[in-house]
């Protein structure tokens, strides 16, 4: 019988000192900052419905941790809470109350089309995510009002530990090239999409560390 594929390496713990020097061989400059920061200490939620993972992330848009926490608890109140929160109990609420618990006219349709999306199967259930590659998740995710690639890249770091997502669009992450590096300006996300083939199969941690570059009190020397 054939052997089963090993499973796909998962963040942090798949990150072993071996990689490490793997990465800081392909870049010293990312090397220097990983040395600096220190050890990789990448921070996951559990995933349990990417359903209510993509509620919470439409509720969360644009809006501070506090009032979109607030607001998330009220529609989680009017819905259900844990398994509770599905697609056919937030579709069973009337939008009347729905928007009483603060969500705007545009939230209100991005949530009423994610359930939809989730009923027919474009967004899948949990146990065939974890078996979609990052670019079959950004692709079905993406098609849900509301929901952009930053938006789905969040997710398969911090909650499905993916190790090569690269947030080009993320200006923390191209901020924290910008101090790595000593360069002047920003690089445009496609030119940081470019520059970043050197850090494949460890995008995500290259990423991190860039968010780590941004908090520290000066801009690292360049390698």
């Amino acid at each position: 019988m054939p052997r089963p594929a090993p499973a796909a390496p998962r963040l942090p713990d798949d990150f072993t000192p071996a990689a490490r020097r793997s990465l800081a061989r392909a870049d010293p400059v990312l090397g220097a900052l990983m040395k600096r920061v220190g050890p990789f200490r990448l921070q996951l939620r559990p995933l349990h419905s990417p359903f209510a993972a993509l509620a919470e992330s439409i509720v969360y848009q644009q809006l501070h941790g506090r009032a979109a926490a607030t607001i998330f608890g009220r529609v989680c109140e009017r819905v259900g809470h844990g398994r509770r929160f599905t697609p056919q109990a937030l579709m069973a609420v009337p939008d009347a109350a729905l928007r009483e618990c603060g969500l705007s006219a545009n939230k209100l349709a991005a949530m009423r089309d994610l359930a939809s999306k989730s009923l027919e199967g474009t967004v899948p259930p949990l146990a065939r995510v974890r078996r979609m590659d990052d670019a079959a998740l950004i692709d079905h995710f993406t098609q849900v009002r509301g929901i952009g690639q930053w938006t789905v890249e969040m997710l398969l770091i911090f909650r499905l530990g993916r190790p090569d997502v690269l947030p080009v669009d993320d200006f923390g992450v191209r901020k924290g090239f910008m101090l790595a590096y000593g360069l002047p300006e920003m690089p445009r996300p496609k030119e940081l999409l470019a520059l970043g083939e050197r850090w494949r199969p460890w995008r995500t941690v290259a990423s991190w560390y860039f968010w780590r570059a941004t908090e520290l009190p000066q801009a690292p020397a360049r390698g």
